[in-house]
């Protein structure tokens, strides 16, 4: 007799869903980033609420959780008679693209031993929104803060550091510097550095609690057990919902700086191999739902198949 907890994916949903509801509109982001970015960027209201329903997510909630996000310039809604549409903003799909590429892409990457330093001097001011902006941004990317003026980074990716600078309006007011460490035995470990830096600690936590979660997923699904597309779908959806909660707080080390075992990795393979698991019957019940309202709703892009490098394709 099997000793997993759960008899199949469905039980295993409910209890999910249960123990750890989603908040609407967190989740509606979520599916716009894994789900309606790939397939157009847009869908009628109907739709959404439709692949909101399994999650217990009521119509009124998924009204006022599009309306915020319009109103934060996330979205925009078109009116055609009583139905309403909404589509993401081109800035808004830039700032998804940039997000989402960190849960595609495995979060522990090779170092040459060089760090990124982001500065700036007195003498080259800053008004207080760009200071903020360009904070919260490269913290959000990893980055540590040396000083109010100074970021850290061993492996940031150049081309959304470029993307950051200029969406703050920052990049004629800071110098980009490639470092590398000097050879004095009497300074500081490079480890200590790095705990008291990053509070890597916590995100392993989190990783951890995220494969106590979906570990029972991947046996079931090697079990060969029967499931729905629906299932697979909040399965998927679920998955990635958590993953990128995670990844929020994840700095992106290379492996070389990381403790070993390092549970980031865990996941992110856990994570992988649910997705190639369940993305075919997944893409079939987005379909479906989609074209009930809209008879063209477009198939995912070629870009969605590139995930975890590489998806199985139908």
């Amino acid at each position: 007799m099997s000793d997993l907890p759960y008899r199949d994916l469905a039980h295993w949903a409910a209890h999910h869903l249960e123990s750890r509801p989603p908040r609407a509109k967190s989740l509606v982001m979520t599916l716009f980033g894994d789900v309606i970015r790939p397939h157009g960027g847009k869908l009628w209201l109907g739709s959404l609420i439709q692949l909101l329903a399994p999650f217990g997510i009521s119509d009124r909630l998924v009204r006022t959780s599009v309306y915020r996000l319009a109103e934060e310039g996330w979205l925009s809604a078109q009116r055609e008679g009583r139905r309403s549409q909404y589509t993401l903003r081109p800035e808004a799909s830039r700032r998804f693209e940039h997000a989402y590429q960190r849960i595609y892409t495995p979060t522990y990457l090779a170092w040459n031993g060089k760090w990124t330093l982001v500065f700036s001097l007195p003498g080259l001011m800053m008004n207080s929104k760009q200071r903020a902006d360009l904070r919260k941004e490269l913290l959000w990317e990893g980055f540590c803060a040396l000083s109010p003026t100074a970021f850290l980074h061993p492996n940031p990716d150049h081309t959304i550091l470029d993307y950051i600078l200029q969406a703050a309006q920052a990049s004629a007011q800071v110098y980009v510097a490639k470092l590398e460490p000097a050879e004095l035995p009497e300074t500081r470990p490079l480890a200590q550095l790095i705990e008291e830096s990053w509070d890597l600690a916590l995100v392993a936590k989190g990783y951890g609690e995220f494969i106590r979660r979906f570990a029972p997923v991947r046996e079931l699904l090697a079990g060969d057990r029967r499931y729905s597309d629906e299932q697979a779908f909040v399965a998927r959806t679920l998955l990635i919902h958590e993953f990128r909660r995670i990844q929020l707080h994840d700095p992106q080390l290379p492996i070389e700086l990381l403790p070993a075992g390092w549970a980031g990795k865990q996941a992110y393979e856990l994570c992988r191999d649910i997705y190639r698991q369940v993305c075919g019957k997944a893409e079939q019940y987005i379909l479906a739902t989609l074209r009930a309202e809209d008879e063209h709703a477009p198939e995912a892009a070629p870009y969605f198949y590139e995930r975890f490098d590489g998806l199985p394709q139908a």
